[in-house]
């Protein structure tokens, strides 16, 4: 290529995706891992693709992100999770542009597609939502949310048709692992910000509207039992953060 790319991942105890991942970026000009504290065989699996490999303590995505970002020798950077892979005919797509000499945009959208519980979704938003991945740090970084974060950039940019896989869950256990992790940091946040949250019957009526959003109007039935799960399980979400972050104030008035 023309034009060189460093692609950062940031990893945590990621050895049932890592290796796949990796192999699906080794035509980067070089791969820039930050890990926080993995202890399975992550560090080992990177260290074969001669990643660099860097320690530092967990925060928050974004903060971590744009460490990442800072470590890297070239100003393109290709930014993917530890649970997602670079499609043959996204490679092909981004090396295409990336051998000319001049490249108009300053960032470009990738379409990522789930694949849940073993099962890649072909339809609804699930199926290909696009997320800025690819970009060139001169003009923008992540940001400093600790979840929920995002490239702001400045400058134009374009979606690509290749598709990023995201293997989000290969297990039910494995997804209410993180779903308890997430909840928790988004009710904190809340928290943190003074936001009073919502009443018990609000949180109660408002995950039927939920479903109904999830299933039918981003057309998750058309995805079979995943589908299902995907939207019921996405539709617990609001319901238990914000019933952790009444939880958190009920805590407080106690205490005080």
């Amino acid at each position: 290529m023309s034009v060189n790319i460093s692609c950062v991942i940031i990893t945590l105890n990621e050895e049932e995706n890592i290796r796949k991942t990796l192999e699906a970026v080794s035509w980067c000009d070089e791969i820039i891992v930050v890990d926080s504290g993995s202890e399975d065989k992550t560090i080992d699996i990177c260290k074969e693709f001669d990643c660099k490999i860097f320690n530092r303590e967990f925060k928050g995505y974004g903060g971590q992100k744009s460490y990442a970002v800072s470590l890297a020798k070239n100003n393109w950077i290709l930014n993917i999770d530890a649970d997602e892979v670079v499609s043959v005919n996204l490679k092909n797509e981004i090396e295409s542009i990336f051998s000319k000499d001049e490249i108009n945009y300053n960032g470009f959208c990738l379409p990522r597609s789930l694949v849940f519980l073993g099962k890649r979704f072909k339809y609804g938003r699930e199926s290909k939502e696009y997320h800025l991945r690819l970009f060139n740090r001169k003009f923008g970084n992540f940001n400093s949310n600790k979840i929920h974060e995002k490239v702001e950039l400045n400058g134009s940019t374009v979606k690509l048709k290749g598709i990023l896989y995201h293997y989000s869950y290969s297990s039910i256990d494995q997804y209410f692992e993180k779903f308890n992790s997430y909840t928790t940091k988004s009710a904190q946040i809340l928290f943190d910000d003074g936001k009073n949250g919502r009443s018990a019957a609000v949180i109660i009526f408002g995950f039927p509207i939920y479903f109904f959003k999830n299933y039918f109007v981003y057309r998750n039935f058309l995805n079979g039992t995943q589908g299902f799960l995907w939207a019921f399980f996405s539709s617990l979400y609001p319901v238990i953060k914000y019933f952790k972050l009444r939880a958190m104030w009920n805590l407080k008035s106690d205490n005080s």
